[in-house]
């Protein structure tokens, strides 16, 4: 797909956002330095883990009210972890993401800077206020975030260090730390590692291919990412591999899961495994926009899963 015609596709999109931008354009501004795939795929993640505590316990009788207060904590989170990166990361977002606040000039270094500070506080606060669980899962997420923006440590420099914050995060911080505090604490069933390890493994195939659109800013100040040292077409394939093992692994231990509909997962995780494979014999690595593109794919599958696996819980 051409440029031209991957702008044509998003007219309608285009359209609602630059009316957001027109009549509140901070609040625009304020929802892109957020980063929204990452703010959905926290918002999914805390919905996930509630779905599936509920399902297998259904006796707590889980308030929905009960959703507010970690979902709020990890929001403010996510925000924390990537408005550090972007502070950190002017210089480089005016090559590869110009359209970032701070890189375009809507954010001052300041706004920024009191943002990131203004979320770290209220995610901590909030999440003191909850359980040890929820606290030292928040706690730990900032701590590595900041150890993978902030120099002079800047774990980001590093390939193996930065996938290695990433999806520590993403895949085990959050989803045991959730569970154990809607659970209200152990033991931990096969199902929720299950869910844990595809999304540890998962949030891998993420780190690896998200700097692929930018490595002419990266290879400028010197970010020795995967995809400069191997180069596009190695990292794709291993991340599609990757993404291919998660599924397939899945698929094989349904059965043996207890607690969850098997032929549901099984069905749904090969259907998604061949759109998966559908998409990416479409791209072309040398589109930017292309690379892009996918990039979203990936994290939409990522979305998906927070929603299939609570589903096959409760048919379970």
């Amino acid at each position: 797909m051409s440029r031209t015609s991957y702008k044509s596709s998003n007219k309608s999109s285009n359209k609602s956002s630059n009316l957001v931008q027109r009549y509140a354009p901070w609040l625009y501004a304020f929802w892109k330095f957020s980063r929204p795939h990452t703010v959905i795929g926290t918002s999914l993640s805390v919905l996930g883990l509630y779905l599936i505590v509920l399902a297998g316990n259904r006796e707590l009788l889980l308030h929905p009210t009960l959703l507010i207060a970690p979902l709020i904590a990890c929001l403010c989170g996510n925000v924390y972890i990537v408005g550090l990166n972007q502070l950190e990361d002017i210089e480089i977002d005016r090559i590869n993401k110009p359209h970032l606040p701070l890189a375009s000039g809507e954010f001052s270094v300041q706004q920024g800077r009191l943002l990131v500070v203004l979320t770290g506080i209220i995610a901590i606060t909030v999440a003191a206020s909850q359980s040890p669980y929820l606290f030292g899962m928040v706690g730990l997420s900032l701590a590595i975030g900041t150890l993978y923006s902030l120099p002079p440590v800047r774990l980001k420099r590093f390939p193996f260090w930065a996938s290695l914050c990433i999806f520590t995060v993403r895949g085990m911080i959050v989803n045991l730390g959730l569970f154990l505090h809607f659970n209200q604490g152990f033991p931990i069933p096969a199902k929720v590692w299950a869910l844990t390890i595809f999304i540890l493994v998962f949030t891998f195939a993420i780190a690896i291919f998200k700097d692929m659109p930018d490595t002419e800013g990266d290879r400028r100040y010197n970010i020795r990412t995967l995809t400069l040292r191997l180069g596009q077409r190695p990292v794709f394939n291993l991340s599609r591999a990757v993404l291919t093992g998660c599924y397939l692994s899945i698929v094989a231990i349904a059965p043996f899961l207890p607690g969850v509909n098997a032929p549901f997962l099984m069905v749904s995780h090969l259907i998604v495994l061949a759109t998966l494979w559908f998409r990416s014999y479409k791209i072309d690595l040398h589109d930017k926009v292309e690379v892009a593109r996918f990039y979203q794919v990936i994290w939409k599958l990522f979305f998906l899963e927070y929603l299939i696996f609570p589903a096959a819980c409760f048919l379970g």
